[in-house]
């Protein structure tokens, strides 16, 4: 197994066309094909899956969850726990992107999430992650990378493109009322649903903060392994929270920081 000194290194910027950073503010979501190589996402592939070993707390049997219990394994800041994992997470080249995309000088972590649906792993709800935010700004933008190569069959992630553009629509965590509700919600307004057809590991999509999405269920026999990074505009300043999935967002991933200040706490760090 590579050590941390032998990992690639995967802190060279690299550019994205003005089409793409257009389409992504119009759409709220992109694709990056090939953001890391066969070899970067074959090294990085392996110390992730160790870490969300090591570190998932789920134990319970498939039929024994809620929905949101089925749709995946989630395991949580990865980065504070394994510097191996801390190279992926802090990584300048995903970083740039990011804040090209959302149009910024810099970003700030605001936490990783490694995103594992089992084989028969249910599907993902609609929803809205900056539901679960406690912060001023709409410039916020998730990195969702397979760390193997995905079909829609495995549960890809599937976009309402335009969502983003009203902000935050409903009062619902992830659940089946968030399906029921954003679903009618996303027809009504006539969102066009985009979704690829198959991910290579290494490839990224993006999505603001406010653009509605969901995932179809693991109908394979392989794990969906994916790793997220999920990034703050470098102003991005803490409001009160609004319910209390903000209140723990507050206290786990803003370090408790006063409502009002920037989101600047030790577990928020610069990337740029």
């Amino acid at each position: 197994m590579l050590t941390n000194t032998s990992l690639p290194d995967i802190n060279n910027e690299i550019k994205i066309s003005e089409e793409t950073i257009k389409k992504f503010r119009e759409k709220g979501h992109t694709l990056t094909r090939g953001l890391l190589n066969k070899e970067e996402v074959e090294a990085y592939h392996a110390v992730i899956r160790n870490a969300a070993e090591k570190y998932n707390t789920e134990k319970r049997k498939m039929e024994d969850r809620d929905t949101y219990g089925k749709a995946f394994l989630q395991i949580m800041n990865l980065w504070r726990n394994d510097d191996s994992v801390k190279k992926f997470v802090l990584s300048k080249r995903f970083a740039k992107v990011a804040a090209d995309l959302l149009g910024v000088k810099n970003v700030r972590i605001y936490h990783d999430q490694a995103l594992y649906k089992e084989p028969g792993g249910g599907p993902t709800p609609w929803h809205q992650d900056q539901y679960y935010w406690p912060v001023d700004t709409t410039n916020t933008i998730t990195m969702w990378m397979p760390l193997v190569d995905i079909t829609v069959d495995m549960g890809m992630l599937t976009f309402a493109s335009g969502s983003h553009v009203n902000g935050s629509v409903f009062d619902y965590e992830i659940s089946d009322e968030s399906e029921e509700e954003f679903d009618k919600y996303v027809k009504d307004n006539k969102f066009e649903i985009s979704r690829a057809t198959t991910m290579n590991a290494g490839d990224a999509t993006w999505h603001y903060g406010f653009t509605i999405h969901n995932a179809p269920g693991n109908n394979s026999n392989i794990m969906r392994e994916i790793m997220t990074v999920i990034y703050l505009a470098d102003d991005a300043r803490i409001t009160a929270p609004k319910n209390k999935w903000q209140e723990n967002d507050l206290k786990t991933w803003l370090a408790g920081k006063p409502v009002g200040s920037s989101a600047d706490s030790e577990l928020n760090p610069l990337v740029l």
